[in-house]
């Protein structure tokens, strides 16, 4: 490996510096200039765009950029060159985290709930996986837990299911970012402490259709019946018996009124 540090720097691909055409740059040439636009990045750099900036090959590129990781590492720096979410990043090295989180001012950290990692750990390993099935696997509604993940850039929609139509949701880039990896196929295994995903996949669909039908039934029962008692005792049980009691008072008071009129005709005779 060389030493990127050494000072014979023969050519500078930067804007403003003038570059032979004798000679491509070499991977010494451009460690220089790599490590201040490394040192600018506010998120990974990937390698196609470092060497359209220092006007290089991507293969010299490379070659320069994993002379510098090593040097890193050789002369024990307290950070890192790695290659993550699709690109290239200092970091501070592991062994230096206790001292970091302790000068950092309390507070300052922005930490995930105990929910929102549950759901991002679900997301990661089942994805594309729809905001239902999320759900299902936790057991509890995940709507508001869903949306600080997408507001804080760690899940995004990836898709649409054929079949339902529901939103798929996947991690981004800065997923990967945050917890270092290269990509996805970097997580660590846990396939041993989960059900097989067939079998979990008909657990839900028996479940989907037992709430079906208990949701049916429930309307069938209550609101027919209320309806029909109601009518059905308004008119077997008031209405008749209203016109049954007019109906006798009026021919009791014409009974009465006749017996009178009689009377009164036998005491003229």
């Amino acid at each position: 490996m060389t030493d990127p540090s050494a000072p014979d720097v023969v050519a500078d691909p930067l804007p403003g510096i003038e570059v032979t055409d004798a000679a491509a740059p070499s991977a010494q040439s451009i460690a220089a200039p790599l490590e201040a636009l490394l040192l600018m990045a506010t998120e990974p750099v990937p390698t196609a765009e470092l060497a359209q900036a220092v006007r290089a090959p991507v293969t010299v590129v490379e070659e320069a950029l994993a002379d510098l990781a090593w040097f890193y590492d050789e002369t024990s720096r307290g950070f890192e060159l790695r290659e993550v979410g699709g690109g290239w990043r200092y970091w501070t090295r592991a062994e230096h985290a206790e001292l970091i989180g302790g000068w950092l001012v309390e507070g300052q950290q922005s930490r995930l709930s105990q929910a929102a990692l549950e759901t991002l750990a679900v997301i990661a390993y089942l994805q594309p996986i729809s905001r239902g099935r999320v759900s299902a696997v936790r057991g509890v509604n995940v709507d508001g837990v869903l949306r600080t993940l997408v507001t804080r850039d760690l899940v995004q929609e990836v898709d649409r299911d054929a079949e339902t139509g529901a939103m798929l949701f996947g991690t981004t880039g800065h997923f990967l970012e945050r917890l270092g990896l290269a990509g996805l196929d970097d997580l660590p295994p846990i396939a041993p402490l989960l059900p097989d995903a067939s079998v979990l996949e008909a657990e839900l669909r028996a479940a989907s259709a037992a709430s079906s039908v208990e949701s049916s039934s429930v309307e069938l029962v209550e609101t027919p019946d209320d309806v029909v008692s109601t009518s059905s005792t308004s008119e077997s049980f008031e209405t008749p018996d209203d016109a049954v009691s007019t109906s006798s008072t009026s021919d009791s008071s014409t009974g009465d009124s006749s017996i009178d009129d009689v009377s009164e005709q036998e005491g003229i005779r």
